[in-house]
């Protein structure tokens, strides 16, 4: 399963998303976990040392590296330079797994707590005041477009607070997309605007209610989104010891937010996987991408990069 986690800024979408990768690993599952948001905090929070996440190496700063592996023998892209945040694959793309080891892994992960932790990187003095995150974060969707993943194996994107992922088609690239929410009204806006720019685009959207202190908070976050709302978790002395970069025993998790974190999973698990959707909107956007700025940028028609004789569940069977 693909997972994304938006959210307002500071609704603890980090925290909550490093909780559920912590636990999916415990119990022995594939996981794979990637910071796609302008704070780079996740590794951290995971239980990376800080210097060790400082120098991971940014998937948004080398994205032609990415590019080169997974263009493979594509006949439709001409080159690695061709190749756009959307760009679809074909016969001769290369396809990332869950459990493989390969290029992309060896140069950008680090392992922590048996979960695989990649990131996008933040700003570069070089960007400041010239180029927007999302030049970065295609690097991310460019990699979910060619990933394949199975029943049990998880793929956990920590994306940028707000709608700002709107900005690029990578908010239809999950199976679920967990929305954090905090008892505010600040925070439920964000959900009812995201709620609004995904209505379109058939996004399967839950909330997850955090900082919860007592009946009063459910009951207002209830009311701005309803049977959206599938689990909660509490105010807890556990997460805040990670938010102050303390090392926790996973062991140390209160019973009553463990019990949400176990009912989160099952609503992972219950979801149906669309591969002929999620390849469906990878085309929709490429096209809208290619449209809009891609062919002006590079002189191509870059929509000749869709492969018309491309079964892309022809490829996951391999």
């Amino acid at each position: 399963m693909k997972i994304g986690f938006v959210g307002k800024g500071g609704s603890g979408k980090t925290t909550i998303s490093s909780l559920l990768s912590r636990c999916l690993a415990s119990q022995g599952f594939p996981m794979i976990a990637i910071d796609a948001d302008i704070n780079q905090h996740l590794a951290q929070t995971i239980g990376l040392e800080k210097h060790e996440a400082e120098n991971m190496k940014p998937m948004g700063l080398e994205i032609n590296r990415i590019k080169e592996y997974l263009r493979g023998s594509n006949p439709f892209i001409a080159d690695d330079n061709s190749m756009i945040k959307t760009t679809p694959p074909g016969n001769g793309s290369r396809f990332i797994k869950v459990i493989e080891e390969n290029p992309i892994y060896n140069y950008f992960s680090k392992t922590v707590q048996g979960i695989k932790v990649m990131a996008v990187g933040a700003f570069d003095e070089s960007d400041l005041g010239v180029k927007c995150y999302h030049s970065k974060t295609g690097s991310v969707e460019l990699l979910l477009n060619h990933l394949i993943d199975k029943e049990k194996e998880y793929v956990i994107v920590d994306m940028t607070a707000g709608a700002d992922s709107f900005a690029s088609g990578l908010f239809t690239r999950f199976d679920i997309t967990f929305l954090v929410v905090e008892p505010t009204i600040k925070s439920t806006s964000v959900y009812e605007q995201y709620k609004k720019y995904a209505k379109d685009y058939d996004v399967n959207i839950k909330v997850i209610g955090n900082k919860i202190e007592n009946q009063e908070d459910i009951n207002f976050i209830k009311k701005y989104v309803g049977k959206d709302l599938i689990a909660i978790i509490y105010q807890s002395q556990f997460v805040k010891k990670i938010d102050r970069g303390l090392s926790v025993a996973l062991s140390e998790l209160e019973l009553d937010n463990k019990a949400e974190i176990e009912k989160i999973i099952e609503i992972i698990d219950s979801q149906k996987k669309d591969w002929q959707k999620f390849y469906r909107q990878a085309v929709e956007f490429h096209i809208k991408n290619a449209e809009s700025w891609a062919n002006t940028a590079s002189g191509k028609d870059l929509t000749k990069q869709i492969d018309p004789n491309f079964n892309f569940l022809n490829a996951i069977s391999t």
